[in-house]
């Protein structure tokens, strides 16, 4: 099966503004209080994000793309937990706005069908599931307002 390769996609509405969904992603205060503690990110294009999702996944993302407010696509960088593989995976957040709120979608591909690529795959689409769930109680209890002051 060389040459196959996994993908998923995520999308969560959110009762809140576009802005401060982006908010939550773009500045590491914030993103580490929802996603992962000691989340950071560089919001720039050729900026990073880096999240360690406990010992099974982390994450080491080059930003390629950022259009306030609107688009972060990732290109995952090699980390210790990852198997070996010259594949390009990709994490793509595209948000939009809504009468509502906010639908935030998650677009991940290029992960590898190999064996050995199984449980990392699978954890990361736990990760990610379990973070946006929280990033959607996080935003809508209005908790990214409590103890991060605006910038």
């Amino acid at each position: 099966m060389s040459g196959a390769y996994r993908s998923f996609a995520y999308r969560i509405d959110l009762a809140v503004p576009v802005e401060r969904v982006w908010r939550a992603f773009t500045d590491s205060r914030v993103l580490a209080r929802w996603c992962a503690e000691g989340a950071t990110i560089t919001p720039r294009e050729k900026g990073r994000m880096h999240v360690l999702f406990g010992a099974d996944v982390e994450l080491d993302g080059h930003i390629d793309v950022l259009t306030t407010p609107q688009r972060i696509r990732l290109i995952l960088l090699p980390t210790p937990g990852m198997p070996g593989s010259d594949a390009v995976i990709v994490e793509d957040f595209l948000f939009e706005r809504g009468k509502a709120g906010t639908t935030l979608r998650l677009l991940s591909s290029g992960v590898p069908s190999s064996q050995a690529w199984v449980t990392y795959y699978l954890n990361k689409r736990r990760y990610w599931e379990l973070a946006l769930t929280r990033l959607k109680v996080f935003l809508e209890k209005g908790l990214d307002h409590a103890g991060v002051p605006a910038r």
